[in-house]
């Protein structure tokens, strides 16, 4: 049984990096937001087996609170305002794909390197799947910093924070109140980054962030 609980946590927790690295490779806006909705759902099953194992029913609703917000809510929100911008279109990048899945490899070589090496003592399964857990952070870190679209590296932000969301049911847990405090906070970021994009549309007709720097080096 004990096996079998540690190969289904690693299983999950790999599957997040996995689905980063599929999300990494995505150039377009639409794709990219399904992808993410499929990192959403293999989070929260990740949580509920976390929940299960450790016996803590709280992140059941951590688990619910991902499934309904970060798989359906947020994806299908961001989905209708892509249209409404009219921005079906391919995501420009900073850096070839290439380069870029090259450098998510060598993220997520380094994120196993160090927390494998600075928790010798912790629990195996806690320790591994904070190793997996530093993966998707940095890998997040990485959409959006390879991504011109202003979109696009929402996307990544969100799917960091997946990543965190993992390492803290990873390591025992956050307290309840924590966890919908956060979850209340991502709400209200998400709406005032919907804002915040249908006013670049507006004011620059563009979300593309290289355009708005032309733009501001214009100005000067």
């Amino acid at each position: 049984m004990d096996r079998l609980v540690f190969d289904v946590a690693h299983m999950l927790a790999g599957g997040l990096v996995l689905v980063s690295f599929v999300m990494l490779y995505q150039d377009r806006l639409t794709a990219l937001l399904k992808v993410y909705a499929l990192h959403a759902l293999v989070l929260t099953a990740s949580v509920a087996w976390q929940a299960f194992v450790q016996d803590a029913p709280h992140l059941y609703i951590t688990a619910a609170i991902a499934l309904a917000f970060k798989a359906v809510v947020i994806p299908v929100a961001l989905l209708r305002i892509i249209r409404r911008l009219g921005i079906h279109r391919e995501i420009e990048t900073v850096v070839g794909i290439g380069p870029t899945m090259l450098a998510g490899m060598a993220l997520v070589a380094l994120s196993m390197v160090v927390m494998l090496r600075v928790t010798p003592d912790a629990d195996p399964l806690a320790r591994e799947d904070l190793a997996f857990a530093l993966a998707v952070v940095l890998l997040g870190m990485l959409t959006m910093v390879t991504r011109r679209n202003a979109v696009g590296q929402v996307v990544g932000f969100m799917a960091l924070e997946n990543g965190l969301v993992l390492a803290a049911t990873g390591a025992k847990g956050m307290p309840l109140v924590v966890e919908i405090s956060v979850a209340f906070s991502i709400l209200i970021a998400f709406i005032v980054i919907g804002i915040f994009l249908f006013r670049i549309r507006e004011r620059f007709d563009t979300v593309d962030v290289q355009a708005l720097d032309r733009f501001r080096g214009d100005r000067r």
